[in-house]
């Protein structure tokens, strides 16, 4: 006899029911969320990585909307777009304090960079950097200049901690504390998470289950993967005779077909 909350496995491996505590806990990423709160509340920056469509940006969105004094870059390219999206950032604050000019696209890159660090001097702000990937030295450094020692924690989203990746950001984040992965869903969560999106998506086929847990597996438990097939699931060219193509929308899915 199974225990209240234990999960039912079958032949394949993959779990029938999960306890929904746990499951929304994995699937909101709350103890993520936590370890991310505490090391802000530290002062303290924070490198989140893990592989394409696993949640990372999701996850940092979240965790902004806590954040009144959050300053967020989408994505870092240059230092002077660096800048002017963060002095975008603080127009968008409505903090008179800061005596923002009306103009920041008229001014060089040395007036923004003296304008956003008055800001981060005046007030507990964090920074919040969207698609790190290889960064210049140039960007680097001025991340590192406007993080100064931490006075003003950096949390960097990108796809791993190495070199080619976050560049050499790479000591801001060197201990285990300033590095969160964020990992894949395990086979019994992320076959729950299909179902509901299913659900959600209206996707219906008498092989539907079998499909499901066939993505699973071959997602290695992506949510973003898991997503994107069920969506691509709907359309006419992977239907016959009321049945799902699965073997054929996973192999569009990995060639980067998503129609």
């Amino acid at each position: 006899m199974m225990k209240e909350g234990e999960e039912q496995t079958h032949g394949s491996g993959v779990s029938a029911t999960v306890d929904s505590q746990r499951y929304l806990a994995v699937v909101e990423r709350s103890e993520e969320m936590e370890r991310l709160g505490a090391q802000v509340s530290k002062r303290k920056s924070l490198l989140i990585f893990g592989p394409e469509a696993v949640g990372k940006t999701r996850l940092l969105k979240g965790f902004l909307k806590t954040q009144p004094l959050a300053l967020h870059v989408p994505q870092v390219q240059s230092p002077r777009e660096l800048l002017l999206g963060l002095v975008e950032n603080l127009q968008s604050l409505h903090l008179p304090e800061l005596n923002l000019p009306t103009d920041p696209k008229s001014l060089g890159t040395a007036s923004l960079k003296g304008i956003v660090q008055r800001a981060l001097d005046q007030f507990q702000f964090i920074l919040a950097l969207d698609h790190v990937c290889g960064p210049s030295r140039v960007v680097t450094g001025m991340i590192k200049d406007l993080n100064y020692y931490d006075r003003t924690p950096v949390v960097l989203v990108a796809r791993s901690p190495h070199m080619e990746d976050i560049g050499a950001l790479q000591s801001m984040c060197a201990g285990r504390a300033e590095r969160l992965e964020l990992k894949e869903f395990a086979p019994p969560v992320a076959l729950e998470f299909a179902e509901r999106q299913a659900r959600s998506a209206g996707l219906e086929a008498s092989n539907l289950h079998d499909v499901l847990r066939s993505l699973v597996r071959l997602s290695n438990g992506n949510p973003g993967a898991i997503i994107q097939m069920i969506r691509m699931a709907l359309s006419p060219r992977y239907r016959m005779d009321g049945q799902i193509k699965g073997h054929v929308l996973y192999l569009d899915y990995r060639m980067g077909r998503r129609d």
